[in-house]
Protein backbone atom coordinates (compact mmCIF):
# COMPACT_ATOMS: atom_id res chain seq x y z
CA UNK A 1 0.00 0.00 0.00
CA UNK A 2 2.61 2.00 0.73
CA UNK A 3 4.56 1.76 -2.27
CA UNK A 4 1.68 2.45 -4.45
CA UNK A 5 1.03 5.26 -2.48
CA UNK A 6 4.35 6.82 -3.76
CA UNK A 7 3.79 6.03 -7.32
CA UNK A 8 1.07 8.11 -7.31
CA UNK A 9 2.27 11.13 -5.59
CA UNK A 10 4.65 10.49 -8.63
CA UNK A 11 2.42 10.81 -11.00
CA UNK A 12 2.27 14.29 -10.72
CA UNK A 13 5.30 14.20 -12.55
CA UNK A 14 3.39 14.33 -15.61
CA UNK A 15 0.93 16.71 -15.19
CA UNK A 16 3.16 19.88 -13.52
CA UNK A 17 5.38 19.24 -16.76
CA UNK A 18 2.43 20.75 -18.83
CA UNK A 19 1.34 23.56 -16.71
CA UNK A 20 2.52 26.63 -17.72
CA UNK A 21 2.94 30.02 -15.41
CA UNK A 22 1.11 33.26 -15.34
CA UNK A 23 1.06 36.04 -12.43
CA UNK A 24 -2.55 36.20 -12.37
CA UNK A 25 -5.87 34.99 -13.77
CA UNK A 26 -7.26 37.73 -16.11
CA UNK A 27 -9.47 39.39 -13.84
CA UNK A 28 -12.62 39.79 -15.90
CA UNK A 29 -14.18 43.07 -15.27
CA UNK A 30 -17.18 43.31 -18.38
CA UNK A 31 -15.63 45.62 -20.54
CA UNK A 32 -13.03 46.30 -22.84
CA UNK A 33 -9.82 49.05 -23.23
CA UNK A 34 -8.34 49.25 -26.59
CA UNK A 35 -5.03 50.99 -26.46
CA UNK A 36 -3.43 50.46 -29.78
CA UNK A 37 -0.13 52.66 -30.71
CA UNK A 38 1.00 54.73 -33.77
CA UNK A 39 4.31 55.54 -35.16
CA UNK A 40 5.24 58.91 -33.47
CA UNK A 41 5.06 61.84 -35.72
CA UNK A 42 1.37 61.87 -36.04
CA UNK A 43 -0.72 64.95 -36.56
CA UNK A 44 -3.37 66.16 -34.32
CA UNK A 45 -5.84 65.77 -37.72
CA UNK A 46 -4.84 62.17 -38.59
CA UNK A 47 -4.72 61.13 -35.19
CA UNK A 48 -8.43 62.31 -34.89
CA UNK A 49 -9.54 60.65 -37.66
CA UNK A 50 -8.36 57.39 -36.81
CA UNK A 51 -9.98 57.92 -33.37
CA UNK A 52 -13.23 58.77 -35.33
CA UNK A 53 -12.77 55.69 -37.54
CA UNK A 54 -11.75 53.08 -35.08
CA UNK A 55 -14.56 54.15 -32.50
CA UNK A 56 -17.50 53.45 -35.82
CA UNK A 57 -16.05 50.37 -36.49
CA UNK A 58 -15.98 49.19 -32.72
CA UNK A 59 -19.38 50.74 -32.13
CA UNK A 60 -20.96 48.34 -35.27
CA UNK A 61 -20.71 45.81 -33.17
CA UNK A 62 -24.19 44.11 -31.49
CA UNK A 63 -22.38 43.18 -28.45
CA UNK A 64 -20.97 47.16 -27.63
CA UNK A 65 -23.45 49.24 -25.64
CA UNK A 66 -20.95 52.39 -26.25
CA UNK A 67 -17.61 53.67 -27.35
CA UNK A 68 -15.43 56.56 -25.62
CA UNK A 69 -11.83 56.99 -27.59
CA UNK A 70 -9.32 59.68 -26.57
CA UNK A 71 -5.99 60.54 -27.87
CA UNK A 72 -3.11 62.90 -27.16
CA UNK A 73 -2.46 64.39 -23.55
CA UNK A 74 -5.25 65.50 -20.96
CA UNK A 75 -4.28 68.70 -19.24
CA UNK A 76 -3.21 66.86 -15.80
CA UNK A 77 0.32 65.64 -14.91
CA UNK A 78 -0.95 62.12 -13.99
CA UNK A 79 -1.95 61.24 -17.93
CA UNK A 80 1.69 62.37 -20.47
CA UNK A 81 -0.04 60.15 -22.83
CA UNK A 82 1.64 60.93 -26.71
CA UNK A 83 -0.81 61.60 -30.08
CA UNK A 84 0.70 58.32 -30.67
CA UNK A 85 -1.26 56.11 -28.13
CA UNK A 86 -5.38 55.88 -27.93
CA UNK A 87 -7.54 54.84 -25.00
CA UNK A 88 -10.46 53.57 -26.01
CA UNK A 89 -13.44 52.77 -23.39
CA UNK A 90 -15.29 50.05 -24.92
CA UNK A 91 -18.73 49.51 -22.76
CA UNK A 92 -20.31 46.06 -23.37
CA UNK A 93 -23.38 44.81 -22.52
CA UNK A 94 -24.51 41.73 -20.37
CA UNK A 95 -23.32 38.99 -21.67
CA UNK A 96 -27.30 37.40 -21.91
CA UNK A 97 -27.53 39.78 -24.94
CA UNK A 98 -24.36 38.82 -26.50
CA UNK A 99 -24.65 36.79 -30.13
CA UNK A 100 -25.38 33.03 -29.14
CA UNK A 101 -21.62 31.35 -28.86
CA UNK A 102 -20.17 34.63 -28.33
CA UNK A 103 -17.85 34.54 -25.70
CA UNK A 104 -14.61 36.96 -24.65
CA UNK A 105 -11.85 35.39 -26.38
CA UNK A 106 -13.67 35.15 -29.54
CA UNK A 107 -15.29 38.71 -29.46
CA UNK A 108 -11.57 40.33 -28.86
CA UNK A 109 -10.49 38.03 -32.13
CA UNK A 110 -12.89 39.63 -34.06
CA UNK A 111 -12.46 43.05 -32.98
CA UNK A 112 -9.24 42.24 -33.68
CA UNK A 113 -9.47 41.78 -37.50
CA UNK A 114 -11.90 44.55 -38.14
CA UNK A 115 -9.39 47.28 -37.13
CA UNK A 116 -6.30 46.54 -39.55
CA UNK A 117 -4.97 49.87 -40.16
CA UNK A 118 -1.12 50.34 -41.43
CA UNK A 119 1.04 51.89 -38.87
CA UNK A 120 -1.62 50.85 -35.78
CA UNK A 121 -0.34 47.81 -33.33
CA UNK A 122 -3.56 46.80 -31.69
CA UNK A 123 -3.54 45.92 -28.00
CA UNK A 124 -6.55 44.58 -25.92
CA UNK A 125 -7.00 44.87 -22.58
CA UNK A 126 -9.14 46.30 -19.08
CA UNK A 127 -9.78 49.16 -18.01
CA UNK A 128 -8.92 48.73 -14.05
CA UNK A 129 -6.55 46.40 -15.17
CA UNK A 130 -4.45 48.74 -17.52
CA UNK A 131 -3.94 51.39 -14.87
CA UNK A 132 -2.54 49.17 -12.50
CA UNK A 133 -0.07 47.59 -14.55
CA UNK A 134 1.49 50.90 -15.87
CA UNK A 135 1.28 52.58 -12.26
CA UNK A 136 3.76 48.88 -10.88
CA UNK A 137 5.86 48.67 -14.40
CA UNK A 138 4.64 51.11 -16.85
CA UNK A 139 3.92 48.59 -19.22
CA UNK A 140 0.48 48.61 -20.31
CA UNK A 141 0.74 45.06 -22.13
CA UNK A 142 0.96 41.53 -20.51
CA UNK A 143 4.92 41.54 -21.34
CA UNK A 144 7.32 44.53 -21.84
CA UNK A 145 10.71 44.29 -22.83
CA UNK A 146 12.73 47.47 -21.32
CA UNK A 147 16.06 48.09 -23.31
CA UNK A 148 18.49 50.55 -21.54
CA UNK A 149 21.98 51.86 -22.69
CA UNK A 150 23.56 55.38 -23.20
CA UNK A 151 22.58 56.57 -27.01
CA UNK A 152 19.10 56.53 -27.90
CA UNK A 153 19.94 55.97 -31.61
CA UNK A 154 21.15 52.61 -30.72
CA UNK A 155 18.44 51.98 -28.62
CA UNK A 156 15.75 52.42 -31.26
CA UNK A 157 17.62 50.26 -33.42
CA UNK A 158 18.10 47.52 -31.18
CA UNK A 159 14.33 47.75 -30.19
CA UNK A 160 12.94 47.07 -34.16
CA UNK A 161 15.59 43.98 -33.66
CA UNK A 162 13.65 42.77 -30.46
CA UNK A 163 10.39 43.59 -32.44
CA UNK A 164 11.26 41.19 -35.65
CA UNK A 165 12.51 38.70 -33.48
CA UNK A 166 9.16 38.55 -30.92
CA UNK A 167 6.20 38.74 -33.43
CA UNK A 168 6.42 35.84 -35.09
CA UNK A 169 6.64 33.57 -32.06
CA UNK A 170 3.94 31.79 -31.53
CA UNK A 171 0.89 33.47 -29.11
CA UNK A 172 2.00 36.85 -29.98
CA UNK A 173 -1.45 39.04 -31.05
CA UNK A 174 1.13 42.32 -31.90
CA UNK A 175 4.77 43.36 -30.70
CA UNK A 176 5.86 46.98 -31.37
CA UNK A 177 8.89 48.86 -30.42
CA UNK A 178 8.93 52.59 -29.61
CA UNK A 179 9.99 54.49 -32.30
CA UNK A 180 13.22 56.74 -29.48
CA UNK A 181 14.15 59.18 -32.66
CA UNK A 182 10.69 59.14 -34.27
CA UNK A 183 9.73 62.46 -33.66
CA UNK A 184 9.37 65.50 -35.98
CA UNK A 185 10.40 68.47 -34.66
CA UNK A 186 10.12 72.11 -36.27
CA UNK A 187 12.98 74.52 -35.55
CA UNK A 188 13.35 78.16 -35.74
CA UNK A 189 17.09 79.52 -35.46
CA UNK A 190 17.04 82.82 -35.19
CA UNK A 191 19.54 84.96 -37.19
CA UNK A 192 20.97 87.53 -34.14
CA UNK A 193 22.81 90.12 -37.06
CA UNK A 194 20.10 89.58 -39.67
CA UNK A 195 17.62 90.89 -36.78
CA UNK A 196 19.95 93.47 -35.06
CA UNK A 197 19.94 94.62 -38.61
CA UNK A 198 16.25 96.02 -38.36
CA UNK A 199 16.52 96.89 -34.79
CA UNK A 200 14.72 93.66 -33.32
CA UNK A 201 15.99 91.69 -30.45
CA UNK A 202 15.57 87.62 -30.19
CA UNK A 203 12.54 87.94 -28.15
CA UNK A 204 10.71 90.13 -30.06
CA UNK A 205 11.29 87.13 -33.45
CA UNK A 206 10.28 84.44 -30.40
CA UNK A 207 7.26 86.46 -29.27
CA UNK A 208 6.06 86.56 -33.12
CA UNK A 209 6.72 83.07 -33.12
CA UNK A 210 4.92 81.74 -29.98
CA UNK A 211 1.99 84.19 -30.79
CA UNK A 212 0.92 83.91 -34.10
CA UNK A 213 2.19 80.07 -35.06
CA UNK A 214 1.55 78.34 -31.47
CA UNK A 215 -1.26 81.21 -30.17
CA UNK A 216 -1.48 82.53 -26.97
CA UNK A 217 -4.15 82.66 -24.26
CA UNK A 218 -5.52 86.51 -24.10
CA UNK A 219 -8.68 85.58 -21.85
CA UNK A 220 -11.37 83.13 -20.69
CA UNK A 221 -14.91 82.64 -21.11
CA UNK A 222 -17.26 81.85 -18.61
CA UNK A 223 -19.97 79.26 -19.34
CA UNK A 224 -22.24 79.03 -16.34
CA UNK A 225 -19.60 76.66 -14.14
CA UNK A 226 -17.17 75.77 -16.84
CA UNK A 227 -14.40 78.09 -18.20
CA UNK A 228 -12.51 77.76 -21.49
CA UNK A 229 -9.19 79.91 -22.70
CA UNK A 230 -9.48 82.22 -25.54
CA UNK A 231 -6.16 81.28 -27.78
CA UNK A 232 -5.63 83.65 -31.00
CA UNK A 233 -3.39 82.95 -33.69
CA UNK A 234 -3.11 82.57 -37.31
CA UNK A 235 -5.42 80.49 -39.04
CA UNK A 236 -4.42 76.99 -40.27
CA UNK A 237 -3.61 77.94 -44.26
CA UNK A 238 -1.29 80.60 -43.12
CA UNK A 239 0.74 77.98 -40.98
CA UNK A 240 0.41 74.33 -41.89
CA UNK A 241 3.46 74.21 -44.20
CA UNK A 242 7.12 75.40 -43.96
CA UNK A 243 6.81 77.90 -47.41
CA UNK A 244 3.33 79.62 -45.52
CA UNK A 245 6.07 80.06 -42.24
CA UNK A 246 8.57 81.74 -43.91
CA UNK A 247 6.04 84.51 -44.74
CA UNK A 248 5.01 85.28 -41.40
CA UNK A 249 5.36 89.00 -41.17
CA UNK A 250 7.12 90.76 -38.04
CA UNK A 251 7.17 94.45 -37.14
CA UNK A 252 9.94 95.89 -36.43
CA UNK A 253 10.38 99.01 -34.39
CA UNK A 254 10.35 101.45 -37.42
CA UNK A 255 7.16 99.89 -38.56
CA UNK A 256 8.31 97.99 -41.44
CA UNK A 257 7.05 94.13 -41.56
CA UNK A 258 10.16 91.61 -42.59
CA UNK A 259 9.25 88.20 -43.34
CA UNK A 260 10.15 85.31 -40.80
CA UNK A 261 12.36 83.48 -43.30
CA UNK A 262 15.15 86.70 -43.74
CA UNK A 263 15.55 86.90 -39.58
CA UNK A 264 15.20 83.08 -39.16
CA UNK A 265 16.17 80.04 -40.74
CA UNK A 266 13.38 77.11 -40.87
CA UNK A 267 14.10 73.34 -40.80
CA UNK A 268 12.53 69.46 -39.77
CA UNK A 269 14.55 67.34 -38.13
CA UNK A 270 14.11 64.03 -36.06
CA UNK A 271 14.62 63.60 -32.16
CA UNK A 272 12.85 61.89 -29.46
CA UNK A 273 9.38 62.65 -28.64
CA UNK A 274 9.72 61.96 -25.12
CA UNK A 275 12.79 60.16 -23.39
CA UNK A 276 11.96 57.48 -21.37
CA UNK A 277 14.57 56.62 -18.38
CA UNK A 278 14.61 53.84 -15.49
CA UNK A 279 17.68 53.59 -12.82
CA UNK A 280 19.01 56.79 -14.70
CA UNK A 281 19.70 55.14 -17.88
CA UNK A 282 17.58 56.09 -21.36
CA UNK A 283 15.15 53.30 -22.32
CA UNK A 284 13.35 51.89 -25.01
CA UNK A 285 10.47 49.82 -24.56
CA UNK A 286 8.85 46.94 -26.82
CA UNK A 287 5.15 46.08 -26.07
CA UNK A 288 3.99 42.50 -26.67
CA UNK A 289 0.48 42.03 -26.60
CA UNK A 290 -0.47 37.63 -25.86
CA UNK A 291 -3.51 35.77 -26.73
CA UNK A 292 -3.66 31.71 -26.25
CA UNK A 293 -0.12 31.56 -24.00
CA UNK A 294 1.25 32.12 -20.75
CA UNK A 295 3.67 34.23 -20.19
CA UNK A 296 6.17 32.62 -18.37
CA UNK A 297 6.29 30.23 -21.49
CA UNK A 298 6.47 32.72 -24.19
CA UNK A 299 8.93 34.51 -22.44
CA UNK A 300 11.62 31.55 -21.59
CA UNK A 301 10.94 31.01 -25.63
CA UNK A 302 11.73 35.05 -26.69
CA UNK A 303 14.14 35.03 -24.69
CA UNK A 304 16.26 32.44 -26.47
CA UNK A 305 15.07 34.19 -29.69
CA UNK A 306 16.39 37.24 -28.54
CA UNK A 307 19.38 35.99 -27.42
CA UNK A 308 20.13 34.41 -31.08
CA UNK A 309 18.70 37.24 -33.14
CA UNK A 310 19.56 40.47 -31.79
CA UNK A 311 23.20 41.74 -31.08
CA UNK A 312 23.60 43.61 -28.18
CA UNK A 313 26.52 45.85 -27.86
CA UNK A 314 28.67 46.67 -24.80
CA UNK A 315 26.45 48.65 -22.15
CA UNK A 316 23.21 47.63 -23.08
CA UNK A 317 20.88 45.38 -21.30
CA UNK A 318 17.41 43.74 -21.87
CA UNK A 319 14.59 43.70 -18.57
CA UNK A 320 11.76 41.74 -19.50
CA UNK A 321 8.63 43.65 -17.41
CA UNK A 322 5.36 43.56 -17.55
CA UNK A 323 3.02 41.22 -15.83
CA UNK A 324 6.46 38.78 -16.13
CA UNK A 325 8.23 41.09 -13.89
CA UNK A 326 5.50 40.91 -11.71
CA UNK A 327 5.24 36.85 -11.55
CA UNK A 328 9.19 36.96 -10.77
CA UNK A 329 8.65 39.18 -7.71
CA UNK A 330 5.89 36.74 -6.60
CA UNK A 331 7.70 33.94 -7.06
CA UNK A 332 10.81 34.96 -4.88
CA UNK A 333 8.06 35.72 -2.00
CA UNK A 334 6.40 32.62 -2.63
CA UNK A 335 9.79 30.64 -2.08
CA UNK A 336 10.02 32.38 1.42
CA UNK A 337 6.88 32.13 2.45
CA UNK A 338 5.91 28.66 1.40
CA UNK A 339 8.48 27.08 3.52
CA UNK A 340 7.89 29.73 6.35
CA UNK A 341 4.15 28.50 6.23
CA UNK A 342 5.45 24.16 6.21
CA UNK A 343 7.32 25.11 9.14
CA UNK A 344 4.87 27.25 11.35
CA UNK A 345 2.22 23.99 10.80
CA UNK A 346 5.34 21.62 11.70
CA UNK A 347 5.61 23.68 14.71
CA UNK A 348 1.72 23.64 15.98
CA UNK A 349 1.90 20.16 14.84
CA UNK A 350 4.65 19.27 17.38
CA UNK A 351 3.50 21.74 19.87
CA UNK A 352 0.24 19.50 19.89
CA UNK A 353 1.60 15.60 19.45
CA UNK A 354 5.11 16.01 21.07
CA UNK A 355 6.31 13.26 19.01
CA UNK A 356 8.36 13.59 15.45
CA UNK A 357 7.04 10.76 13.50
CA UNK A 358 3.00 11.89 14.73
CA UNK A 359 4.31 14.86 12.86
CA UNK A 360 5.63 13.83 10.01
CA UNK A 361 2.61 10.95 9.47
CA UNK A 362 0.09 13.99 9.82
CA UNK A 363 2.38 15.90 6.96
CA UNK A 364 2.04 13.02 4.43
CA UNK A 365 -1.36 14.49 4.12
CA UNK A 366 0.53 17.13 2.07
CA UNK A 367 1.68 15.26 -0.87
CA UNK A 368 -1.22 12.81 -1.25
CA UNK A 369 -3.72 15.63 -1.15
CA UNK A 370 -1.34 17.47 -3.60
CA UNK A 371 -2.31 14.79 -5.98
CA UNK A 372 -5.62 15.75 -6.84
CA UNK A 373 -4.66 19.08 -6.40
CA UNK A 374 -2.04 18.92 -9.39
CA UNK A 375 -3.83 17.03 -11.34
CA UNK A 376 -7.29 19.01 -11.26
CA UNK A 377 -5.63 22.11 -12.48
CA UNK A 378 -4.22 20.12 -15.71
CA UNK A 379 -7.89 18.96 -16.50
CA UNK A 380 -8.84 22.24 -16.26
CA UNK A 381 -6.06 23.92 -18.12
CA UNK A 382 -5.49 26.57 -15.05
CA UNK A 383 -1.50 28.07 -14.98
CA UNK A 384 0.48 28.25 -11.89
CA UNK A 385 -0.27 31.57 -10.59
CA UNK A 386 -0.82 33.22 -7.18
CA UNK A 387 -4.58 32.44 -7.13
CA UNK A 388 -3.52 28.67 -7.47
CA UNK A 389 -0.64 28.80 -4.89
CA UNK A 390 -3.20 30.87 -2.40
CA UNK A 391 -5.43 27.74 -2.76
CA UNK A 392 -2.73 25.55 -2.57
CA UNK A 393 -1.52 26.89 1.26
CA UNK A 394 -5.20 26.59 2.39
CA UNK A 395 -5.09 23.11 1.58
CA UNK A 396 -2.16 22.37 3.16
CA UNK A 397 -3.66 23.80 6.81
CA UNK A 398 -6.78 21.99 5.94
CA UNK A 399 -5.17 18.61 5.40
CA UNK A 400 -2.71 19.06 8.08
CA UNK A 401 -6.01 19.47 10.65
CA UNK A 402 -7.60 16.49 9.10
CA UNK A 403 -5.03 14.51 9.55
CA UNK A 404 -4.62 15.37 13.05
CA UNK A 405 -7.89 14.07 13.79
CA UNK A 406 -6.92 11.10 12.05
CA UNK A 407 -4.42 10.59 13.93
CA UNK A 408 -6.13 11.29 17.21
CA UNK A 409 -8.83 8.15 16.47
CA UNK A 410 -5.77 5.97 15.46
CA UNK A 411 -4.17 6.88 19.09
CA UNK A 412 -7.67 6.29 20.83
CA UNK A 413 -8.03 2.73 19.58
CA UNK A 414 -4.11 2.02 20.01
CA UNK A 415 -4.54 2.91 23.74
CA UNK A 416 -7.77 0.74 24.44
CA UNK A 417 -6.44 -2.07 23.34
CA UNK A 418 -3.29 -1.69 25.17
CA UNK A 419 -4.42 -0.66 28.52
CA UNK A 420 -7.42 -4.08 27.92
CA UNK A 421 -4.10 -5.74 27.41
CA UNK A 422 -4.90 -7.16 24.16
CA UNK A 423 -2.03 -5.45 21.99
CA UNK A 424 0.03 -8.89 22.02
CA UNK A 425 0.29 -9.26 18.32
CA UNK A 426 0.25 -7.74 15.27
CA UNK A 427 -3.03 -9.02 14.80
CA UNK A 428 -4.26 -7.25 17.88
CA UNK A 429 -2.74 -4.04 15.91
CA UNK A 430 -4.40 -4.47 12.95
CA UNK A 431 -7.47 -4.83 14.90
CA UNK A 432 -7.26 -1.42 16.43
CA UNK A 433 -6.06 0.62 13.61
CA UNK A 434 -9.15 -0.96 11.68
CA UNK A 435 -11.24 0.23 14.50
CA UNK A 436 -9.51 3.72 14.66
CA UNK A 437 -9.93 4.13 10.77
CA UNK A 438 -13.23 3.13 10.43
CA UNK A 439 -14.63 5.13 13.33
CA UNK A 440 -13.12 8.00 11.04
CA UNK A 441 -15.10 7.41 7.89
CA UNK A 442 -17.94 8.95 8.20
CA UNK A 443 -16.68 12.24 10.35
CA UNK A 444 -13.60 12.09 7.17
CA UNK A 445 -16.97 12.57 4.28
CA UNK A 446 -18.64 15.08 5.55
CA UNK A 447 -15.78 17.08 5.71
CA UNK A 448 -15.16 16.33 2.25
CA UNK A 449 -19.10 16.86 1.17
CA UNK A 450 -18.67 20.20 2.75
CA UNK A 451 -15.96 21.64 1.37
CA UNK A 452 -17.24 19.76 -2.05
CA UNK A 453 -20.65 21.06 -2.24
CA UNK A 454 -19.51 25.13 -1.00
CA UNK A 455 -16.58 25.11 -3.59
CA UNK A 456 -17.71 23.00 -6.59
CA UNK A 457 -19.92 25.81 -7.44
CA UNK A 458 -17.63 28.15 -7.62
CA UNK A 459 -15.88 26.18 -10.59
CA UNK A 460 -18.92 27.09 -12.83
CA UNK A 461 -18.91 30.83 -11.45
CA UNK A 462 -18.82 33.63 -14.04
CA UNK A 463 -18.74 37.09 -14.06
CA UNK A 464 -16.05 39.88 -12.67
CA UNK A 465 -13.39 37.93 -10.24
CA UNK A 466 -15.01 34.43 -11.01
CA UNK A 467 -11.64 33.96 -12.95
CA UNK A 468 -9.61 34.02 -9.44
CA UNK A 469 -11.93 32.49 -7.43
CA UNK A 470 -11.96 29.33 -9.51
CA UNK A 471 -8.10 28.96 -9.75
CA UNK A 472 -8.97 29.75 -5.42
CA UNK A 473 -11.20 26.62 -5.15
CA UNK A 474 -9.52 24.24 -8.32
CA UNK A 475 -6.66 23.05 -5.69
CA UNK A 476 -8.84 22.48 -2.62
CA UNK A 477 -11.68 20.52 -4.35
CA UNK A 478 -8.86 18.23 -6.23
CA UNK A 479 -6.87 18.30 -3.03
CA UNK A 480 -9.41 16.97 -0.37
CA UNK A 481 -10.82 14.13 -3.19
CA UNK A 482 -7.41 12.24 -2.91
CA UNK A 483 -6.55 13.36 1.02
CA UNK A 484 -10.19 11.58 2.02
CA UNK A 485 -8.52 8.30 0.06
CA UNK A 486 -4.84 9.07 1.49
CA UNK A 487 -6.29 9.32 5.29
CA UNK A 488 -8.58 6.38 5.25
CA UNK A 489 -6.37 3.92 3.16
CA UNK A 490 -2.50 5.16 3.66
CA UNK A 491 -2.40 6.96 6.90
CA UNK A 492 -3.42 3.29 9.15
CA UNK A 493 -0.98 1.25 6.99
CA UNK A 494 2.36 3.93 7.94
CA UNK A 495 0.68 4.14 11.75
CA UNK A 496 0.14 0.28 11.55
CA UNK A 497 4.06 0.25 10.26
CA UNK A 498 5.21 2.54 12.91
CA UNK A 499 3.29 0.90 15.60
CA UNK A 500 4.39 -2.75 14.95
CA UNK A 501 7.85 -1.84 15.53
CA UNK A 502 7.47 -2.09 19.01
CA UNK A 503 6.11 -5.28 19.12
CA UNK A 504 6.69 -8.86 18.97
CA UNK A 505 7.60 -10.16 15.99
CA UNK A 506 4.57 -12.53 15.74
CA UNK A 507 2.60 -13.74 13.08
CA UNK A 508 -0.07 -11.45 11.79
CA UNK A 509 -2.54 -14.37 11.35
CA UNK A 510 -1.66 -17.17 13.70
CA UNK A 511 -1.81 -20.78 12.21
CA UNK A 512 -4.92 -22.62 13.15
CA UNK A 513 -4.62 -24.61 16.42
CA UNK A 514 -1.94 -22.18 17.80
CA UNK A 515 -2.52 -21.09 21.58
CA UNK A 516 -5.07 -23.70 21.97
CA UNK A 517 -4.95 -25.81 24.98
CA UNK A 518 -3.16 -29.61 24.53
CA UNK A 519 -5.31 -32.47 24.98
CA UNK A 520 -4.42 -34.86 28.14
CA UNK A 521 -2.43 -37.68 26.91
CA UNK A 522 -4.69 -41.17 27.29
CA UNK A 523 -4.23 -43.41 29.87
Amino acid sequence: MVVLAILVVASTWIPIQHIDAEFMPPLWEGDLLYMPTTFPGISITKARELLQQTDKIIKQFPEVESVLGKIGRAETATDPAPLSMIETTIVLKDPSEWRPGMTRDRLIEELDRAIQFPGVTNAWTMPIKTRIDMLSTGIKTPVGIKIAGPDLAELERIGKEVEAAVKPLPGTLSAYAERVMGGNYLDFEIDREAAARFGLTVGDVQDVIMSAIGGMNVSWTVEGLERYPINVRYPRELRDNVEALAQTLVTTPMGAQVPLSQLAVIRIHQGPPAIRSENARPNAWVYVDLRGIDVGSWVERARKEVAERVDLPAGYTIFWSGQYESMQRAKKRLLLIVPITLFLVFLILYVNTKSLVKTGIVLLAVPFSAVGAVWLLYFLGYNWSIAVWVGLIALAGLDAETGVVMLLYLDIAYETWKREGRMLTWHDLAEAVDHGAVQRIRPKMMTVAAILLSLIPILWATGSGADVMRRIAAPMVGGVVTSFFGELIVYPSIYFIWRSLKLEHTPLFPDEGEGLEAEPESA
